[in-house]
């Protein structure tokens, strides 16, 4: 009886591989066992040095098991600082990147062997950590806390494959964050204009459900800047992978490609409102400028102008009057309206249908006390949109948003953010208005050369109607403009796949379409998309991987849903179709 008793214990398990091993394979055998051996001398050391014990390898594949999720942690954190150092040394046919993933659960033990769910969930949130980067589930969060000086991005639930429960994971932010500057072991290049990035403000209420305050104002801010033309602004979303974290600037300086940040608070309290700003050279760490604006919440509107105008000055001292007045637009009637729509925004931009139907009920609430209010008409139409295209082509859908993506082009002449994304709306759900889609992004970027948000839009409205190259132009400068995990990054990878496969470039669109996978998991479109151009390579056996995968994130997908959707020229949906069909996808 002894013999057969089963020993468990808690413990972080640590599951790596290397990205793309089995084309190395393919391309040179020999070349690439020795390369490997190389990162797991590397690897293997410090695995030990963390107090860790390795319990299986099988080709490129290490599994380890440490008794603290600290150690695990930092090991990992470690490892891919090693591992890009040592990219650095060497030439880029020599190099690997390695995913890691990390979970802590109970396991059984068995000889030097280990079993159980623990190290099945850690070999896939592994799958779900992007080159170069580290996804731990939110049991590893939940004991690193703060010991550790990461960053944690949340992905949300994850379905992954033999277990039943999702699982909640995370991408760890940190010194060895695969942004595209750590990749290549340099960091972004200054753009040939001055360049600015704005801080999340802090919240100074004391009253956490005031954050969404705090963050519109920031959105302002920043949308006011994005419209001085010589100034280039990095986007919200990428801005807002700092917040909640203590951060150095000449670091944030470095990753955004950026000489100047922003940073400051809001305190809002009964009527009244103060926002406080300093502005720093992040190249350097001195700060240029601090200011305080004081106001009454009816005042609001004129304090967030204030501080853009005077930021542009302090960067620019020969600001022309006409830049600042360029920095203004027609603002809501309705202060009640503007807070229902600062409430809505954190709904709206994850672009999931079931998040869409949350920012409605503000911005239906929203609309009725100011009916003008331009962006509000967008984003409802940007919603329903959603609505439509991944929640079974309701007709019904269709025709409210486009409705209200009229409206928007109609009410927002100068406003780049309703232009982009009624823009969107009006080229995806209605092919006989596309110059009208196109008109208002040109419009768009012509108020705003800095909007990643008009820039990608734009970029994934023309790749489906064959303007491949503007296309991948449009939508490499929203990346820039956007380096870090910005929730929308997906779209601008998307557009770059859709491009390539118009035009051909089958695997360039491949490798597009798995960054947009990175970008977001739970986003469907980019495993079509993959699976398309692989299928077109008569990479079968790849292909029909990446439909298997597909069909779990969207277990309802037909190729009748895309060829009959509305938004790209008949040609390209029908060598979509094509391809789709080479891999037994349902009709």
């Amino acid at each position: 009886m002894e013999a057969h008793r089963l020993e468990r214990k808690l413990s972080a398990i640590f599951a790596a591989d290397v990205e793309g091993y089995s084309r190395l394979m393919g391309q040179d055998e020999v070349g690439t066992l020795r390369t490997l051996t190389a990162y797991r001398v590397i690897i293997d050391h410090l695995i030990a040095s963390h107090r860790g014990r390795i319990f299986t390898t099988a080709g490129d594949s290490v599994l380890a098991d440490f008794a603290s999720a600290v150690d695990a942690v930092e090991c990992a954190v470690e490892v891919q600082e090693a591992v890009g150092k040592e990219n650095a040394d060497r030439p880029a046919g020599e190099q690997m990147r390695f995913r890691i993933g990390i979970h802590v659960g109970d396991i059984i033990v068995q000889g030097d062997n280990l079993f159980g769910d623990a190290v099945n969930i850690a070999a896939r949130l592994e799958a779900l950590a992007e080159p170069g980067g580290i996804c731990v589930s939110g049991t590893v969060q939940d004991h690193i806390g703060t010991k550790l000086p990461v960053g944690f991005i949340d992905i949300g639930e994850q379905q992954v494959k033999n277990i039943t429960q999702p699982i909640k994971a995370y991408r760890i932010r940190g010194e060895t964050s695969p942004t595209a500057a750590q990749v290549v072991g340099t960091s972004l290049p200054l753009p040939d204009k001055p360049s600015i990035a704005v801080l999340p403000f802090a919240n100074m209420s004391g009253d956490p459900d005031q954050e969404y305050f705090a963050d519109g104002m920031v959105e302002e801010i920043i949308t006011a800047l994005s419209r001085i033309r010589w100034l280039f602004v990095i986007a919200r979303n990428s801005s807002f992978t700092y917040k909640g974290h203590a951060v150095d600037v000449k670091q944030v300086g470095r990753e955004l490609g950026v000489r100047y940040v922003l940073e400051g608070s809001v305190r809002k309290a009964g009527g009244r409102v103060r926002i406080t700003g300093q502005l720093i050279n992040a190249t350097t760490g001195t700060h240029i400028w601090a200011d305080r604006f004081d106001g009454s919440l009816a005042d609001v509107f004129d304090l967030q102008d204030q501080i853009a105008t005077s930021v542009a000055g302090v960067i620019e001292p020969t600001l022309r009057q006409a830049e600042i007045e360029r920095a203004r637009r027609k603002r809501p009637d309705s202060l009640d309206a503007y807070d229902l729509y600062l409430r809505a925004l954190p709904f709206a931009y994850t672009s999931m249908p079931e998040d869409a139907d949350k920012a409605l009920g503000y911005l239906e609430q929203a609309i009725r006390l100011d009916a003008d209010f331009a962006v509000v008409h967008a984003i409802i139409a940007w919603c329903h949109e959603q609505r439509y295209l991944r929640g079974g082509l309701d007709e019904s859908a269709k025709a409210i948003a486009l409705r209200h993506a009229h409206l928007a082009i109609a009410m927002g002449g100068d406003d780049p953010t309703a232009l982009a994304i009624a823009g969107l709306v009006t080229g995806f759900l209605e092919p006989r208005e596309y110059d009208v889609a196109v008109s208002a992004f040109d419009r768009a970027l012509t108020l705003s050369n800095s909007s990643a948000l008009a820039l990608g839009f734009s970029a994934v409205t023309r790749a489906w109607h064959a303007e491949s190259t503007i296309a991948i132009e449009q939508a490499e400068r929203a990346l820039r403009l956007s380096p870090l995990f910005d929730p929308l990054s997906k779209e601008r990878h998307m557009a770059i796949a859709i491009a390539h496969f118009v035009a051909g470039r089958f695997e360039e669109s491949a490798s597009a379409a798995s960054r947009a996978i990175q970008a977001n998991p739970r986003f469907s479109p980019p495993y079509w998309m993959r699976c398309a151009a692989l299928a077109s390579l008569g990479r079968i056996d790849e292909a029909e991987a990446v439909a298997e995968q597909l069909l779990k994130v969207q277990p309802q997908f037909t190729i009748g849903s895309i060829i009959s959707a509305p938004f790209a020229k008949r040609e390209i949906l029908g060598a979509l179709g094509d391809a789709l069909r080479r891999v037994g996808l349902p009709e």
